[in-house]
């Protein structure tokens, strides 16, 4: 009696110690902080964001003031010079900030929910006539060329403004990670959690959001990073081919001026530098903001973190 009391004892001592091994266990901020990488990441687009939050403050003349000298050398005046236009290239480069960061922000929430909704939906139901018009769905706009999709769309609308270019961009990229998602749920919808939820009465769409979506919070913050960066980068590209609102101040309204004032020809190769870069900077650190990410879902990772 006193050994199987001993062991019972022991038993709880070692169950309540891995338990609180468990309860102690890091968060998911300090995972991702705990990676190098994404520490570089979330600080220099922590710069990022101050400097489009404070650009009112950091720019000395808004971006599309035009009333100054052409072609100006670097100076007190114009840190970075002037433009063919008499605009200054600091400011544009700040006021620039808020656009690729608006983009990055909308254009990828929009990809993630669309991605998101269909993606759980036609998870969860698989088999069913919903995933099947999903699914076809889904098929169709992979199979359809995005690039040429996407430049008929922009060249042919009368309106191309900062919303309307966000709408484009979440509309032809959230088949991949809508298929990622299906795939995905549908190795969840079978677990025990789920079932007890059946159980209990609840409908589906409470199933799907309340107890399947919390499960996937890495892959959906994966997938909205992933989704940020392409955004930006679509932005920047549509404005290099003049496809963009050439009236707004982006870094790919800059870098479309250049090319088409013939900037490098006149000497003005910050002109053409300092956009390129800017764009490649914040790229790089959602990039590596995501490397983080996977420390979650894969603790694998963790070790070489």
């Amino acid at each position: 009696m006193a050994e199987n009391t001993i062991d019972e004892g022991s038993l709880e001592q070692s169950e309540a110690q891995i338990a609180d091994r468990i309860a102690s266990g890091p968060t998911w901020y300090q995972v991702i902080w705990s990676s190098k990488k994404a520490r570089v990441g979330i600080v220099l687009l922590g710069l990022y964001v101050l400097l489009a939050l404070a650009a009112p403050l950091i720019a000395p003349y808004r971006g599309d003031d035009t009333s100054f000298g052409p072609v100006e050398l670097p100076s007190q005046a114009h840190w970075m010079g002037t433009t063919t236009q008499g605009a200054d290239i600091f400011s544009q480069l700040i006021w620039g900030t808020r656009v690729s960061l608006l983009v990055g922000l909308f254009g990828g929430l929009f990809a993630t929910v669309l991605a998101l909704v269909i993606g759980l939906v036609s998870g969860y139901l698989e088999g069913t006539w919903v995933d099947d018009v999903l699914g076809l769905l889904t098929n169709v706009a992979l199979v359809v060329p995005t690039l040429p999709l996407i430049i008929t769309l922009m060249a042919y609308s009368e309106v191309r403004s900062v919303w309307f270019t966000i709408l484009v961009i979440g509309i032809i990229s959230w088949a991949g990670p809508a298929r990622s998602k299906r795939a995905q749920i549908i190795t969840l919808r079978h677990r025990d959690f789920v079932t007890a939820a059946k159980f209990a009465g609840d409908g589906t769409g409470t199933i799907i959001f309340r107890e399947i979506l919390p499960q996937m919070t890495s892959l959906v913050a994966a997938g909205f990073f992933g989704a940020a960066t392409g955004a930006i980068g679509a932005e920047a590209g549509l404005s290099f081919l003049g496809l963009g609102n050439v009236e707004s101040v982006s870094w790919g309204t800059m870098l479309y001026q250049a090319q088409l004032q013939g900037a490098l020809a006149q000497g003005l190769w910050i002109w053409l530098l300092v956009p390129g870069l800017m764009l490649s900077g914040l790229i790089m650190a959602l990039t590596l903001i995501n490397f983080g990410i996977d420390l979650i879902s894969n603790p694998h990772l963790r070790e070489d973190a």
